[in-house]
């Protein structure tokens, strides 16, 4: 983790040098194991800002775990226990949201 350039928070400043290894490592220091559904969305969220050129809303993830596996909010704050932006996005390699909807 200390060869790729982060912010004061610990995000990347670039998210086209992200890799799985850099979510792995995240995921480590905060003391979470990556499921296949932890995964799942991250692959969508780092899909959606490459597809978009923008980070996706929380709204947008949590109708995403509903279409693809019948879960919703609660099912990302379970995955992700201390919140989309402190965790979902920082492990997706996204830059530090200014202002955020949790949905």
């Amino acid at each position: 983790m200390n060869d790729v350039e982060t912010d004061s928070e610990g995000y990347l400043t670039d998210p086209s040098v992200w890799t799985p290894a850099w979510a792995s490592e995240v995921a480590k220091a905060q003391n979470l194991e990556l499921t296949e559904e932890h995964w799942d969305v991250l692959r969508f969220v780092r899909a959606q800002h490459d597809a978009h050129g923008i980070t996706p809303d929380a709204r947008f993830v949590i109708r995403h775990l509903s279409q693809t596996r019948g879960a919703g909010r609660n099912r990302l704050f379970e995955l992700f226990p201390y919140g989309y932006v402190a965790q979902t996005c920082k492990m997706a390699g996204m830059l530090r949201p200014r202002t955020w909807s949790t949905g």
